[in-house]
């Protein structure tokens, strides 16, 4: 089919939709191995899970067999408000660039959230709800999982308690009052609210947070309060799967235009947007079915892929948490607070990283300035204003893109723009200034979180 026949914005219909959510372990020949006791450093079983999150989720959780998940009518209801989302051809960007290469990207950010993270807030959200609980706990680092929760929760009639990264709580506060706006409590973390705050602050009173710091106050807010279950916007396999609406609209995208990647490229914390996007892809390469190039990309300055080790690890840097098999740089690690994104989290989704350790497939960091730069290239070829996080992504694509001008290959480069900057601005004025900089952990500095590992589980 000739290219002057893809429209610049592929719309899929509301019956479009996908029905269910695709589990991508079911064809894993290897599986993720699972959470663990940190005492007992045993298997995680459901009624260990019990006390911390939904019934339903921890369910989906543990399932590493069941291939399609039905989506309740009341969920894809929801999806409807802002779903099917759009699948762009970038032709304007193919310009500028003066490539041969096609390069496509899924936009997650027509809803209020500005994001992906919705899929799965609604979702956890519906679960909590149906389960007759009161309210949720929840951490956030760049803001858009915390706004797409507490939108979820407003409409869902939940309580919603937001524990903030400090650092984004101060860099971004409007996205602060997004969330407040829709109802929820915000506060800065780590904070004097809980004894897992205390003790962070009174061991690093300057610190300016990190996930794994408010993932361990929002879990303790949790289990102390009844009718209250913690949920997370990315790294669990739950999340994974309901995310995977991303990609699956894709492919149906795709394939309405006869459109088969090469390459699939997505932005990389803890693998919510890179494995919505990848999932159907991926399945289809486990199966043998096609062969995909699919690169992760992650910041220089929290490179948990490129740099970290793969073993279990806590998921909190309090350490209350089950451990999880991943690529981790220690609990204990904050990215530097000059790190103007989300992708701040130590480890790394164990679904995604037991595909990286199989060579399923790659990932690349980059540094800040040049990801701002890719970010600017960006909205003023595509009208975008793309997130930070994002970016990361945009880079790659852009750099893959120049490689098929000198190569002469019209490759099919597809990515995933997870949502919009409109929030960060404070970092796009310090990229603007000049003032942005670039910190890239030494060894040293890694060398620190990684001796700090668990004793990891011999079963």
């Amino acid at each position: 089919m000739s290219e002057q026949k893809i429209p610049y914005k592929i719309y899929l219909n509301e019956d479009e939709m996908p029905k269910n959510w695709y589990n991508v372990r079911a064809d894993m020949k290897v599986k993720p191995a699972p959470l663990v006791n940190p005492g007992t450093l045993q298997p995680m079983t459901a009624a260990d899970l019990a006390p911390v999150f939904c019934d339903e989720l921890i369910a989906q959780e543990l399932d590493n067999d069941t291939r399609e998940v039905p989506i309740p009518d009341e969920i894809r209801g929801f999806y409807k408000m802002y779903r099917p989302s759009p699948l762009v051809r970038a032709y304007c960007l193919e310009e500028k660039l003066g490539t041969p290469a096609h390069i496509y990207y899924k936009f997650e950010g027509n809803n209020t959230s500005g994001s992906h993270k919705l899929n799965s807030a609604i979702a956890q959200a519906y679960y909590a709800k149906k389960q007759g609980l009161k309210g949720v706990t929840t951490e956030t680092g760049a803001g858009q999982w915390g706004t797409a929760l507490s939108m979820a929760c407003a409409y869902l009639g939940l309580d919603c308690k937001v524990y903030m990264v400090k650092v984004s709580y101060e860099q971004k506060p409007f996205r602060r009052e997004v969330m407040r706006t829709y109802g929820a409590s915000v506060t800065p973390s780590p904070s004097t609210e809980t004894n897992v705050g205390r003790k962070i602050l009174a061991e690093h009173p300057n610190t300016t947070g990190s996930l794994g710091c408010a993932i361990s106050e929002a879990v303790e807010v949790a289990t102390s309060n009844p009718g209250y279950r913690y949920v997370l916007g990315s790294v669990l396999n739950q999340v994974l799967l309901h995310q995977s609406v991303i990609g699956l609209e894709t492919k149906i995208a795709l394939d309405k235009y006869g459109v088969v990647p090469d390459i699939i490229i997505g932005c990389a914390g803890g693998g919510s947007n890179l494995g919505g996007l990848i999932a159907p892809f991926m399945g289809e390469k486990l199966r043998g079915e096609k062969d995909y190039r699919i690169i992760a990309v992650e910041p220089a300055s929290c490179p948990s892929f490129t740099r970290g080790k793969f073993a279990y690890d806590f998921c909190d840097t309090g350490m209350i948490c089950p451990l999880a098999k991943m690529y981790t740089l220690g609990a204990g690690f904050i990215p530097s607070p000059n790190h103007a994104g989300g992708l701040r989290f130590h480890g790394m989704s164990p679904v995604l990283s037991q595909l990286y350790h199989d060579g399923y497939m790659e990932a690349t960091s980059a540094e800040q300035t040049a990801v701002f730069e890719a970010a600017e290239f960006f909205a003023r070829t595509e009208g975008i204003l793309p997130a930070p996080e994002s970016s990361h992504a945009i880079k790659v694509a852009i750099d893959e893109a120049k490689k098929c001008k000198e190569t002469g290959e019209a490759k099919n480069i597809v990515f995933g723009l997870t949502g919009t900057g409109y929030f960060d601005l404070v970092a796009y004025e310090q990229y603007n200034n000049g003032t942005m900089t670039d910190h890239i952990p030494t060894d040293e500095e890694l060398a620190v979180g990684l001796a700090a590992l668990p004793p990891q589980p011999t079963f």
